[in-house]
């Protein structure tokens, strides 16, 4: 079962998520901590003000009178509770023991009877830092002091503590005015915005989820959903919609582009589809055309062997492997009379169609003259002539051809720029025939050509080629040349005309092994018995 894997809306949504989430940490953190500052600032200011305003209504010159401390004790209270203050004392250090004092009037809330005691008791300074302020109250005569104290001076709670100095109708200072607020309200305060922010969060969340979820899917899910089926349909169909993308998709940022970049997708490759198909048509009906023209040339060479079966007086033997499928190499041989054996063997400039064209053209041109009854030499110029007179492709031809006189062994033959003929002689081995050449044909009119004889005596061969044999091309791009050619020749010296071109061909494969044929192959053996 295939594994569901997170789409781009959940992902988006998460991703919203985790951003607000690191928001709400930031704002709690640092609005927290602001709101924090600025209710502390505000405390101490209302008790800093409340102080003032106390100290404005205490007679300081009665101070430890009972009856007015009872009465101090009534306004305080009352003062206490409006600003909701934990403490408020009126007492006086001890001069004699700084670390002492004596209160004169306080009110307090439950919880708190420890801190300053009961009015004319002495008590001892509850920390070592109030002390300190104390002192410097009295001994800078300053105005104020402020300070915090926590449970690790014994208290309960935290508290911002508040010292003014209380002073008579002569100006001296005759006792403090001590204000206590507990800092548990700040830390609710701080808490409630915690709580709020994460429900104004949280209602956030929802709403952007929601507003995110529209647009996505509005704006980015449904076109992508569009492009996605498009996508699929067309990998599935291979056709072109009947419908374009941008149809339905009107946007123009990234989403368009990516729609008009499907469309001509599609677009393009269907084009290229249909000329793919057309192309693969017409390259079959090529193929087959050129396997007919295949099949029409090896029909027009002689293909049957024994090729004369009734004449014992000679054997003979040839092949043709075309580069392509057709070739510009030909041969052939025939009878022109009971005792005249015409054979020839040529290589047509180029490959393939061309090529072969021109090789029916001359081929026939060749024959045609030796039906005639002329020489080797008249039958190479008047073939010439004929195709010079019509050649505006300018291709040429190299011929060997050769006429044997069946009763004597003698072959008069003449070459048209063709490769040199290998002849054995009884007993002997396989050597080159350098004999004299002429022009190719097809190049220059006029062009007259000089014949030779070979004297072939029972157990005589001669083996005639194309260029394709010496110049088979291994991998390396080294050439198989003629010394290797008259080495295979002689390996098989002694065989049949047929035997020894296999064992040629066998050579020339060895030596190829998977290389590409480059050139037509053509080979011709005779033999006199």
């Amino acid at each position: 079962m295939k594994k569901l894997k997170p789409g781009i809306a959940l992902k988006s949504i998460l991703f919203t998520i985790l951003l607000l989430f690191v928001f709400a940490l930031v704002l709690n953190f640092a609005g927290g901590r602001s709101i924090y500052d600025a209710t502390s600032v505000l405390l101490s200011s209302t008790m800093t003000h409340s102080g003032r305003i106390i100290r404005r209504q205490i007679d300081a010159d009665r101070l430890g009178q009972p009856d007015y401390n009872r009465e101090l004790d009534e306004y305080l209270e009352g003062i206490r509770k409006d600003v909701r203050a934990d403490v408020i004392s009126i007492f006086c250090p001890d001069e004699s023991d700084p670390g002492r004092f004596t209160c004169f009037a306080h009110a307090r809330r439950p919880g708190m009877e420890d801190l300053f005691g009961e009015p004319g008791d002495k008590k001892e300074m509850f920390s070592p830092d109030f002390e300190e302020r104390c002192s410097r109250l009295y001994e800078y005569d300053l105005e104020l002091a402020s300070l915090e104290a926590g449970k690790a001076q014994g208290l309960d709670d935290n508290y911002m503590i508040e010292l003014m100095p209380v002073r008579g109708s002569d100006g001296q200072m005759k006792g403090m005015l001590c204000i206590f607020s507990s800092t548990g309200v700040l830390g609710l305060i701080r808490k409630e915005f915690a709580s709020g922010s994460l429900y104004v969060l949280i209602g956030v969340t929802i709403i952007v989820i929601i507003a995110q979820s529209l647009f996505s899917s509005r704006m980015l899910i449904r076109p992508l959903k569009k492009i996605t089926s498009e996508a699929e349909r067309f990998a599935r169909e291979n056709t072109e919609a009947r419908s374009r993308l941008t149809d339905t998709i009107k946007s123009s940022d990234e989403i368009g582009v990516l729609a008009g970049s499907i469309d001509r997708m599609e677009q393009q490759i269907s084009e290229y589809v249909e000329d793919i198909t057309a192309i693969t048509a017409e390259r079959e009906r090529i193929a087959t055309e050129l396997e007919l023209a295949a099949r029409i040339q090896a029909n027009m060479l002689p293909n049957r062997f024994p090729a004369f079966p009734e004449r014992l007086e000679f054997d003979i033997y040839a092949s043709m492997d075309p580069a392509k499928e057709v070739g510009g190499d030909f041969y052939d041989f025939f009878l022109i009379d009971d005792d005249h054996l015409c054979l020839l063997i040529a290589d047509v400039s180029g490959k393939g169609i061309p090529a072969a064209m021109f090789m029916m053209a001359a081929r026939n041109e060749l024959v045609n003259n030796a039906r005639m009854g002329k020489s080797p030499a008249q039958i190479l110029a008047g073939t010439n002539a004929s195709i010079c007179a019509n050649n505006p492709e300018e291709m040429f031809v190299t011929v060997w051809l050769g006429i044997l006189t069946i009763s004597t062994g003698i072959v008069k033959a003449a070459s048209a720029g063709h490769e040199y003929p290998a002849l054995q002689k009884p007993g002997g081995e396989f050597e080159l025939l350098e004999d004299p050449h002429g022009l190719v044909i097809g190049v220059m009119e006029g062009m007259k050509y000089r014949e030779y004889e070979i004297a072939m005596e029972p157990g005589s061969r001669l083996f005639v080629y194309t260029d394709g044999v010496p110049e088979a091309t291994a991998a390396d791009l080294e050439l198989f040349g003629t010394g290797r050619m008259i080495g295979a020749l002689n390996k098989v010296k002694g065989s049949s005309p047929q035997e020894i071109l296999k064992g040629v061909r066998k050579a020339v494969d060895d030596f190829v092994k998977d290389a590409e044929q480059f050139d037509d192959l053509t080979m011709l053996c005779l033999e006199i018995r």
